[in-house]
Protein backbone atom coordinates (compact mmCIF):
# COMPACT_ATOMS: atom_id res chain seq x y z
CA UNK A 1 0.00 0.00 0.00
CA UNK A 2 1.11 3.51 -0.62
CA UNK A 3 1.29 6.21 2.01
CA UNK A 4 -1.76 7.89 0.49
CA UNK A 5 -3.82 4.78 1.19
CA UNK A 6 -2.92 4.88 4.87
CA UNK A 7 -3.79 8.56 5.15
CA UNK A 8 -7.48 8.03 4.35
CA UNK A 9 -7.92 4.91 6.50
CA UNK A 10 -10.12 4.95 9.58
CA UNK A 11 -9.21 1.72 11.39
CA UNK A 12 -12.21 0.31 13.26
CA UNK A 13 -10.69 -2.87 14.68
CA UNK A 14 -7.40 -4.69 14.50
CA UNK A 15 -6.54 -8.25 15.38
CA UNK A 16 -3.51 -7.79 17.65
CA UNK A 17 -3.68 -11.43 18.73
CA UNK A 18 -2.90 -12.44 15.14
CA UNK A 19 0.47 -10.69 15.30
CA UNK A 20 1.27 -12.47 18.55
CA UNK A 21 0.29 -15.96 17.36
CA UNK A 22 1.32 -15.82 13.68
CA UNK A 23 4.07 -14.66 11.33
CA UNK A 24 2.38 -12.51 8.68
CA UNK A 25 3.93 -13.53 5.35
CA UNK A 26 1.73 -11.51 2.98
CA UNK A 27 -1.03 -8.89 3.26
CA UNK A 28 -3.97 -8.20 0.98
CA UNK A 29 -6.87 -5.72 1.01
CA UNK A 30 -10.39 -6.96 0.29
CA UNK A 31 -13.80 -5.33 0.19
CA UNK A 32 -16.56 -6.56 2.50
CA UNK A 33 -20.06 -7.47 1.33
CA UNK A 34 -22.25 -6.06 4.10
CA UNK A 35 -25.89 -5.35 4.89
CA UNK A 36 -27.05 -1.82 5.72
CA UNK A 37 -27.28 -2.33 9.47
CA UNK A 38 -23.80 -3.92 9.45
CA UNK A 39 -22.34 -0.77 7.90
CA UNK A 40 -23.99 1.38 10.57
CA UNK A 41 -22.63 -0.88 13.34
CA UNK A 42 -19.17 -0.72 11.75
CA UNK A 43 -19.31 3.07 11.71
CA UNK A 44 -20.12 2.93 15.43
CA UNK A 45 -17.04 0.69 15.94
CA UNK A 46 -18.99 -2.38 17.09
CA UNK A 47 -16.79 -5.06 15.49
CA UNK A 48 -14.59 -7.80 16.95
CA UNK A 49 -12.02 -9.81 14.96
CA UNK A 50 -10.82 -12.10 17.77
CA UNK A 51 -11.07 -15.71 16.64
CA UNK A 52 -11.99 -14.82 13.06
CA UNK A 53 -10.55 -16.74 10.11
CA UNK A 54 -10.89 -16.79 6.33
CA UNK A 55 -11.61 -19.70 3.99
CA UNK A 56 -11.92 -20.08 0.22
CA UNK A 57 -15.20 -21.93 -0.42
CA UNK A 58 -16.50 -22.73 -3.92
CA UNK A 59 -14.39 -20.03 -5.56
CA UNK A 60 -15.51 -17.37 -3.05
CA UNK A 61 -13.64 -16.03 -0.04
CA UNK A 62 -15.58 -15.83 3.24
CA UNK A 63 -14.65 -14.54 6.68
CA UNK A 64 -15.99 -16.63 9.58
CA UNK A 65 -16.21 -15.61 13.23
CA UNK A 66 -16.09 -11.86 12.65
CA UNK A 67 -18.60 -10.43 15.11
CA UNK A 68 -20.44 -7.24 14.15
CA UNK A 69 -22.89 -6.32 16.91
CA UNK A 70 -26.51 -5.78 15.84
CA UNK A 71 -27.32 -2.14 15.17
CA UNK A 72 -29.11 -0.53 18.13
CA UNK A 73 -31.87 1.00 15.97
CA UNK A 74 -32.10 -1.81 13.42
CA UNK A 75 -35.52 -3.23 14.47
CA UNK A 76 -36.74 -6.21 12.41
CA UNK A 77 -34.22 -5.62 9.60
CA UNK A 78 -31.20 -6.16 11.83
CA UNK A 79 -28.45 -8.61 10.87
CA UNK A 80 -27.06 -11.72 12.60
CA UNK A 81 -23.94 -10.85 14.59
CA UNK A 82 -21.92 -13.97 13.70
CA UNK A 83 -22.88 -14.68 10.09
CA UNK A 84 -20.11 -15.36 7.59
CA UNK A 85 -19.44 -12.53 5.18
CA UNK A 86 -18.16 -12.65 1.62
CA UNK A 87 -14.97 -10.82 0.70
CA UNK A 88 -14.75 -9.01 -2.62
CA UNK A 89 -11.59 -9.96 -4.53
CA UNK A 90 -10.51 -10.46 -8.13
CA UNK A 91 -10.54 -14.02 -9.48
CA UNK A 92 -6.74 -14.23 -9.76
CA UNK A 93 -6.37 -13.06 -6.14
CA UNK A 94 -8.82 -15.74 -5.01
CA UNK A 95 -6.82 -18.38 -6.91
CA UNK A 96 -3.59 -17.21 -5.30
CA UNK A 97 -5.17 -17.28 -1.82
CA UNK A 98 -6.57 -20.77 -2.42
CA UNK A 99 -3.09 -22.09 -3.29
CA UNK A 100 -1.55 -20.39 -0.25
CA UNK A 101 -4.31 -21.70 2.04
CA UNK A 102 -3.72 -25.27 0.90
CA UNK A 103 0.00 -25.11 1.71
CA UNK A 104 0.87 -26.83 4.96
CA UNK A 105 1.18 -24.46 7.89
CA UNK A 106 -0.46 -21.43 6.27
CA UNK A 107 -3.79 -19.88 7.19
CA UNK A 108 -5.72 -16.76 6.24
CA UNK A 109 -6.40 -14.36 9.12
CA UNK A 110 -8.19 -10.98 9.13
CA UNK A 111 -5.77 -8.34 10.46
CA UNK A 112 -7.90 -5.19 10.51
CA UNK A 113 -11.21 -3.66 9.41
CA UNK A 114 -11.33 -0.06 8.23
CA UNK A 115 -13.09 2.42 5.99
CA UNK A 116 -11.20 3.72 2.98
CA UNK A 117 -12.87 6.39 0.86
CA UNK A 118 -16.21 5.47 2.46
CA UNK A 119 -15.97 1.74 1.67
CA UNK A 120 -15.53 -1.01 4.26
CA UNK A 121 -12.28 -2.89 3.74
CA UNK A 122 -10.64 -5.84 5.46
CA UNK A 123 -6.90 -6.38 5.52
CA UNK A 124 -6.16 -10.09 5.46
CA UNK A 125 -2.88 -11.80 6.04
CA UNK A 126 -1.42 -15.06 4.82
CA UNK A 127 0.02 -16.28 8.11
CA UNK A 128 2.18 -19.08 9.42
CA UNK A 129 1.69 -20.17 13.03
CA UNK A 130 4.32 -19.38 15.66
CA UNK A 131 5.69 -22.01 17.99
CA UNK A 132 5.90 -21.25 21.71
CA UNK A 133 9.66 -20.62 21.41
CA UNK A 134 9.04 -18.11 18.58
CA UNK A 135 6.59 -16.24 20.81
CA UNK A 136 9.23 -16.08 23.55
CA UNK A 137 11.81 -14.73 21.09
CA UNK A 138 9.39 -12.03 19.94
CA UNK A 139 8.70 -11.05 23.55
CA UNK A 140 12.44 -10.92 24.37
CA UNK A 141 13.12 -8.73 21.33
CA UNK A 142 10.26 -6.39 22.21
CA UNK A 143 11.48 -6.10 25.82
CA UNK A 144 15.06 -5.42 24.71
CA UNK A 145 13.90 -2.71 22.29
CA UNK A 146 11.82 -1.12 25.03
CA UNK A 147 14.79 -1.15 27.45
CA UNK A 148 17.08 0.37 24.81
CA UNK A 149 14.54 3.12 24.06
CA UNK A 150 14.19 3.85 27.78
CA UNK A 151 17.98 4.05 28.20
CA UNK A 152 18.29 6.44 25.25
CA UNK A 153 15.50 8.63 26.65
CA UNK A 154 17.24 8.89 30.06
CA UNK A 155 20.57 9.63 28.37
CA UNK A 156 19.16 12.71 26.65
Amino acid sequence: MTDGAHASRKVLASNRKAFRDYFVEDRLEAGLELLGTEVKSLRAGDVNLTGAFIRVVNGEVHVFGMNIKPYAFGNQFNHEADRHRRLLLHRREIGKLKIQQEQKGFTLIPLSVYFRRGLAKLELGVCRGKQQSDKRETLKKKTADREMERALRHRR
